[in-house]
């Protein structure tokens, strides 16, 4: 499960905004990673199969990615172009596809290969056509399925919704979300899950994103507020997902995508309503992002403490200033 939201800049202040919710079973540990430009050999392993790749240089990108997966939940690179998946489940059973591509794998390739959004769908739309998608997405069990995509950068956004080998792409006008459905018209009509539980499971979030959007101007905090929001449904299917044993959100971004200057993107570890977005300009390294599993141990009487955290890195200029800040605060908490 997840929810990922875009805003162009003729609904904010004139920068594109993305924003994204990773729900993973909850203790599932993810890694916040910048991977600077390198050349690929071909093939290229990523988690169940290999790939041919075109020679030539990646562009740096900054993700996040679950411990044991090759690809990211959510990323941006260093041309700013964002872009994160979501599980959605159609009219074909994944669990009989042979391995292939997960969509997290798709996101990493994409993002490492595209300068615009628009490149990053035809990059998308090949992969999924060439591989096809299968093998599991969750460790240690067999869980396979479909994804959806949220693209943007600094001027435009788009949507591609998949199933197997199949594809169809939407371009954002000023606002989007997506969540753990099919919401193209036309690919929704032809391949919604017939039996999937929408109206109680995804639903109340997609439509929480929605409200969120149509407040202008969309603001990194109302982002932000969202993200940690438990609004949607019933027994922790929120937006900051609790539903114990299952889903969890586990990691989170809010990402600026100017047309001048470097992205910025704020990224979470943990639970949102317990942590801190920490900003973090994509091209400069950052080493030494503390580990999800510190993020964790955080509990709800310390979020004094993080808003306080929240505050001062607003107020950093370098990725190393930020993380000290975040080191210094989690070591004063004890974890």
């Amino acid at each position: 499960m997840c929810d990922c939201l875009v805003a162009l800049g003729t609904a904010t202040d004139g920068v594109s905004r993305f924003a994204k919710n990773s729900d993973r079973p909850p203790g599932e540990a993810q890694r916040v990673e910048w991977h600077a430009p390198r050349r690929d050999t071909s093939p290229l392993r990523v988690t169940h199969v290999e790939v041919e790749v075109a020679r030539g240089e990646t562009i740096g990108v900054l993700g996040s990615r679950p411990w044991w997966m090759w690809g990211f939940e959510h990323g941006v690179n260093e041309a700013g172009v964002a872009m994160g998946n979501e599980t959605i489940y159609t009219t074909l059973d994944p669990r009989q596809c042979e391995p292939g591509l997960t969509g997290m794998d798709v996101v990493r390739l994409a993002l490492e290969r595209s300068a615009t959004a628009r490149d990053a769908v035809a990059v998308a739309a090949d992969l999924v056509e060439r591989y096809g998608q299968g093998g599991t997405g969750h460790y240690g069990k067999e869980r396979p399925y479909f994804s959806s995509f949220l693209i943007a950068d600094a001027t435009s956004g788009w949507v591609v919704e998949t199933s197997g080998r199949v594809w169809e792409a939407e371009a954002v006008a000023d606002v989007r979300a997506i969540s753990n459905r099919t919401t193209i018209p036309a690919f929704d009509a032809e391949h919604r899950h017939p039996r999937q539980p929408v109206a109680t499971l995804v639903d109340p979030r997609w439509n929480a994103s929605k409200r969120v959007l149509a407040s202008r101007p969309v603001t990194a905090a109302a982002l932000a507020r969202h993200l940690r929001s438990h609004d949607g449904g019933d027994g922790g299917w929120t937006v900051c997902m609790h539903v114990d044993g299952v889903e969890a959100t586990t990691a989170s971004v809010v990402a600026d995508l100017p047309v001048a200057g470097p992205p910025v993107a704020r990224m979470l570890l943990g639970s949102p309503c317990r942590s801190v977005f920490v900003p973090l300009v994509v091209g400069q390294p950052a080493d030494g992002f503390p580990a999800w599993e510190r993020f964790a141990r955080l509990t709800d009487d310390v979020r004094p403490a993080l808003d306080e955290l929240e505050d001062s890195l607003d107020r950093a200029t370098t990725n190393a200033e930020a993380l000290a800040l975040v080191e210094a605060c989690l070591s004063s908490l004890g974890v």
